[in-house]
């Protein structure tokens, strides 16, 4: 109390408000930020000059050659679209896509079905699953190599093992890598046989499957069918689909196997001649550079049109989790 009376107040102390940071604090923020960018393209730079000097740029020279007459030896010459006037009248470049078509059409739900198989095997809970696990696996490994293509034309020739078990049976078996009517079948079933890769996609996508679906199936009294249709292959949709194209785009690009069984010809017939050994033949045998690259870039459009086209059906039948 004041001498008046009246109630002595206090006056709110008066904060004093930090300085405005300096100039060279923001530009030291900016210095930081530069030097973080330049150290991280300087640890991308090796990846840069692989994409420009291993991808980007074949890609470019590629797409210049497939307008030109290029034979390897004398410099290209610009001839516009004769490359791809004469793939329209080119009857071993039409033979090549119809065995390539049957080729990827038949051996790729071939794989995918065998890889499906015997992932639902695998999934049932076996002991030593990571043993069968590598085990399967391991033709998609040795898939493109050519031992593995020199012993399944061993396999299939006059003097291999399939003739042998014919033989023990009393069926006299001929050379199935030999015979136009067969050939092909032969790389189809090299190409099924290498399972392995899809069949662990399909494993992994079996075990996110949630065990309560498959009590509640068991108490409705559904059985293993229904249960597979209703339950396992629509939340395994994506994992399909996901498999399908990559399959696809790997069966296109398919060469080492064809070139091996074949000796390099596409032969009997033709009947093995897959578009990426045709191609190589115009290319590297015959020197028709400039066709061959004309050629990549037709197989680069199917690839791309069939993938387009397995994009746009995926909505009616591939089935996510938030559906």
């Amino acid at each position: 109390m004041s001498p008046t009376g009246s109630t002595l107040t206090r006056e709110p102390r008066e904060t004093a408000s930090p300085p405005p940071p300096p100039d060279g604090g923001r530009r030291g923020r900016y210095s930081q930020r530069r030097r973080d960018a330049v150290t991280g393209y300087l640890f991308l730079t090796p990846w840069l000059i692989g994409l420009v000097a291993i991808t980007l740029g074949p890609i470019l020279a590629s797409l210049y050659l497939a307008f030109t007459d290029y034979s390897l030896l004398k410099p290209p010459e610009w001839i516009g679209l004769a490359n791809f006037e004469e793939m329209l009248t080119d009857r071993r470049l039409h033979k090549s896509l119809l065995v390539t078509f049957q080729y990827v059409f038949i051996s790729v739900p071939l794989q995918l079905l065998m890889a499906l198989g015997l992932a639902i095997v695998l999934n049932q809970g076996i002991r030593g699953l990571g043993f069968y696990r590598s085990v399967f696996y391991l033709p998609s490994l040795l898939a493109g190599s050519v031992s593995i293509a020199i012993l399944w034309r061993q396999i299939f020739g006059q003097e291999g093992l399939v003739n042998d078990a014919l033989g023990s049976v009393g069926i006299q078996g001929q050379s199935w890598v030999a015979h136009p009517d067969f050939a092909l079948g032969t790389l189809i079933l090299l190409n099924g046989w290498t399972f392995g890769a899809p069949m662990v996609i399909f494993l992994a996508g079996l075990r996110q499957i949630p065990a309560s679906y498959y009590e509640a199936a068991a108490v409705d009294g559904a059985g293993r069918w229904t249960t597979f249709v209703h339950i396992t292959l629509p939340l395994l949709t994506p994992i399909i689909f996901f498999n399908l194209v990559l399959q696809v785009i790997g069966a296109f690009q398919s060469f080492t196997q064809a070139f091996v069984v074949s000796g390099g010809t596409g032969g009997p017939a033709d009947s093995t001649l897959l578009y990426t050994l045709y191609l190589y033949d115009e290319g590297f045998g015959s020197f028709h550079m400039g066709y061959a690259s004309a050629m990549a870039w037709l197989l680069l459009a199917i690839i791309a049109a069939l993938t387009a086209i397995n994009f746009l059906f995926a909505k009616r039948w591939v089935f996510y989790g938030d559906e």
